[in-house]
């Protein structure tokens, strides 16, 4: 009998090395990486090659070690969605102004409302059998309404402009989102695997029992972390990974998806310690680009564009239209509506129209869950990527010779190269004391009409 960890090695390192060539191919057209990367995971799936050459996909990701794989890929999920939890400044969130409350939400709530309709009509198309209409309509809609945090700070670092007026606008409102986003898939998720509303209202209030706790344990953890921070780091990485896979273990056992008990982690996580941010750093560091990459290529093997007909494709085109017209106008509408300028407000909502890592996260949770098919899967990750591949260059575009979207000038800094883009997010050097993605703003930086010309 063959080592079953054979395979293994085998399939790792050919994933890893694929992922991140891929990456930096895309990042010289001017993409995000995380674009060349959620590339190639499909394109190790069925679409490419388990269509051209079947033997070869067989040799190299054969059906045993397929679970393992699929393991090591959402572990490198978990830790990703830790630190994106880590990331999100929850008390800038709540100094916001008004034109960042008007963006985030009425950004949120259009597409969902238009997803809702799209869904009344995908139902009877792609619904699995014994899912009911309601959770599979308001899956869809939550899944057109969310907004990659992490790919749009990557695309604003990239262009020099995280700390700029637009930067921490847009960061601020895509933080807000994201984080309503998330208490809105929890709901759905609920109803999803309880089949009633009335059902679905316990494992929510455990969920929110859950949050709760998590808060009132964070002196607890800091004390913790500070202690063991005099030991080692090592000791305060244990101490943080263990923390993030009990608290996904515990939603998991709650009836959620285990991904927001790693999300619920990171969010509730103290603030402000050395050790823990330089832990962060070697999380993001080593973890994600060894073992994000196996979740892509996860995604990929459900990902097949051969076996979808020529009319699912119309579809396709009124899914991408309602996603655009949800989320760049309902961010771009608000934007315009609280004061902007034309040209802010398509700026803004053309970051907002970023979905990235994230989107996939959702359809992965859905498709676990149950709610969606492959079918729609597929459809909704090509969405995906042209989203987000569109992201930067209609950016350039739109900012034109705008001074105000033009990155402040600065002598040449070699920390400005932020290092591993496997998620999209930045990554500081362990010794510096500062978060690796920028947060949202403070009140104080923005304006309440930021787009305004005087």
């Amino acid at each position: 009998m063959s080592d079953p960890l054979l395979p293994v090695l085998l399939a790792v390192p050919v994933v890893v090395l694929v992922c991140q060539g891929s990456g930096h191919a895309v990042r010289l057209l001017g993409q995000p990486p995380v674009i060349g990367e959620i590339l190639a995971g499909i394109l190790l799936g069925p679409s490419l090659l388990g269509w051209l050459a079947p033997a070869v996909q067989h040799r190299l990701l054969p059906p045993s070690v397929l679970p393992i794989t699929s393991a090591l890929g959402n572990l490198g999920l978990l830790a990703f969605l830790f630190l994106i939890g880590l990331e999100l400044d929850l008390r800038s969130l709540r100094t916001t102004r008004r034109a960042v409350a008007a963006v985030s939400v009425t950004g949120l709530l259009l597409p969902v409302a238009l997803g809702g309709a799209l869904a009344a009509v995908l139902y009877p198309h792609f619904a699995p059998d014994g899912v009911g209409r309601l959770p599979f309509t308001l899956f869809v809609a939550v899944a057109l309404s969310i907004t990659a945090f992490p790919i749009l700070a990557r695309i604003l670092a990239d262009r020099g402009l995280e700390t700029t007026s637009l930067g921490t606008f847009a960061l601020a409102c895509a933080a807000t989102d994201d984080a309503l986003a998330w208490c809105l898939l929890t709901a759905v998720v609920a109803l999803a695997t309880s089949g009633t509303a009335l059902s679905a209202l316990t494992p929510l209030a455990l969920t929110a029992a859950f949050t709760a706790g998590l808060t009132l344990m964070r002196p607890l953890l800091r004390a913790l972390v500070e202690r063991a921070g005099r030991i080692g780091d090592e000791l305060v990485l244990a101490l943080l990974f263990a923390g993030l896979c009990l608290s996904a273990y515990a939603t998991d056992q709650i009836g959620v998806h285990p991904a927001l008990g790693a999300f619920l982690f990171g969010v509730t996580a103290p603030r402000g310690l050395l050790a823990i941010e330089r832990t962060a750093a070697r999380i993001r560091a080593v973890v994600l680009p060894l073992l994000l990459p196996l979740f892509f290529v996860d995604t990929g093997l459900h990902t097949d564009l051969s076996t979808l007909p020529a009319g699912r494709w119309g579809w396709e085109a009124a899914i991408l239209a309602v996603a655009v017209i949800g989320k760049w106008g309902g961010a771009t509408g608000a934007a315009r509506l609280t004061g902007s300028d034309w040209r802010w407000a398509a700026a803004v909502g053309t970051l907002m129209n970023c979905r990235g890592l994230t989107e996939l996260v959702v359809l992965s949770i859905g498709l676990q869950a149950g709610v969606i098919r492959e079918p729609l899967f597929t459809l909704m990750v090509v969405m995906t990527v042209i989203t987000t591949a569109a992201t930067a260059p209609i950016l350039r575009r739109v900012a034109g010779d705008d001074p105000r979207m033009i990155p402040p000038k600065t002598h040449d800094d070699p920390a400005r190269n932020l290092g591993p883009e496997m998620t999209g997010c930045p990554s500081p050097n362990p010794g510096l004391a500062k978060p690796s993605l920028p947060s949202a703003a403070p009140s104080s930086r923005l304006s309440p009409h930021p787009g305004t010309t005087t």
